[in-house]
């Protein structure tokens, strides 16, 4: 037992095991990660803008609340159109020596994952104003606000983004709230967050354990559940009651678009988005069905579902229609 008695021998002897149970535990799987997995084709790197956001992403403590990964599993559907593989992970990097910060995986969704919010939200005006004060668009919202990320202006300067905020939000100030450089750094960032499209001919990993389809307003159902489709996809700017918000989203209520029996520029706005209220201090409408990816039997039960509430009576669609326009809207989109 003479190792037992001499320090030098058994502290080598214990240092020699753990470097060896590093080499294999850590350091070779790690290798071998590295080499069978590359970024996929079509990924785009971070923007010095965007890699600057990361940082303010980190350093807000966002990840404690957020998750970027989609499980294979099918109630994370809703969160991206395909399960993450290690490839969405390849392209990242430490963000110093000292700090291996590279993927933002997560492991509590108290808010939503962000895996793919750069399409499932890609309202540059949107993600500000929730920035600012997420109960503004979200009244349920248990997420802090960010209020440091502005500034209040009484004379907005020349270039300075001005954020729409209601006047109950403002707790007495009667300035502009203007984005400072952090807060379009961490949109940027955002913004970026979005799944890669496969190469042609890979197949997506499947969603596990799906739910029984069976019954009314489901998936696997003739009719979609249309309230459900525009709550995930059209209600965190337009708002519940169809109101939008003043300054910020129009309304759908009373709108002239959703009550015309004539359904082509609906479906346009959808499909390519909407630029053409900027001058009323609307932002710019992204295209929200391209981005995702909605067929026309979801694009018909989210118009039905806009053209029969909030007291608007309004011809309904079929998604026979709706795929027939969509083919028309695609090479005439309209700004």
């Amino acid at each position: 037992m003479e190792l037992f008695n001499n320090h030098k021998k058994l502290f080598g002897t214990a240092a020699l095991f753990f470097a060896g149970l590093t080499i294999l535990v850590a350091i070779l799987p790690a290798l071998h990660m590295q080499n069978n997995n590359a970024v996929l084709p079509n990924s785009e790197p971070l923007s010095p803008e965007a890699a600057k956001g990361k940082e303010l992403y980190i350093a807000n403590g966002c990840i404690g609340c957020h998750t970027q990964q989609v499980r294979n599993v099918d109630m994370d559907k809703v969160w991206g159109s395909r399960p993450s593989i290690a490839a969405d992970y390849a392209g990242d990097h430490r963000q110093d020596f000292w700090r291996n910060t590279a993927t933002l995986l997560g492991s509590e969704r108290t808010g939503p994952d962000l895996t793919n919010v750069g399409n499932r939200q890609a309202s540059k005006e949107w993600n500000l104003v929730h920035l600012y004060n997420p109960r503004i668009v979200v009244p349920q919202s248990i997420m802090p606000a960010y209020p440091w990320l502005f500034e209040i202006k009484n004379e907005p300067a020349k270039g300075d983004i001005i954020v729409n905020i209601p006047a109950e939000y403002l707790e007495g100030d009667t300035g502009k709230v203007v984005a400072t450089k952090e807060a379009m750094q961490l949109v940027a960032y955002l913004l970026s967050l979005k799944q890669t499209i496969l190469p042609d001919g890979s197949a997506a990993p499947a969603f596990l354990y799906k739910k029984d389809t069976k019954g009314g307003g489901s998936a696997g159902s003739k009719e979609l559940n249309g309230v459900a489709l525009y709550t995930a996809n059209c209600q965190s700017c337009h708002q519940e009651n169809g109101e939008g918000l003043k300054g910020a989203f129009p309304p759908l209520k009373g709108s002239k678009v959703v009550l015309n029996d004539n359904a082509e520029l609906m479906v346009n706005i959808i499909m390519n988005g909407y630029s053409g209220r900027i001058q009323e201090g609307f932002g710019p409408m992204p295209p929200v069905g391209t981005m995702n990816n909605l067929s026309a039997e979801e694009i018909s039960a989210i118009m039905n579902h806009e053209k029969s509430s909030w007291g608007n009576n309004a011809k309904p669609v079929t998604p026979e229609e709706i795929k027939k326009l969509m083919d028309v809207v695609k090479t005439s989109p309209q700004k």
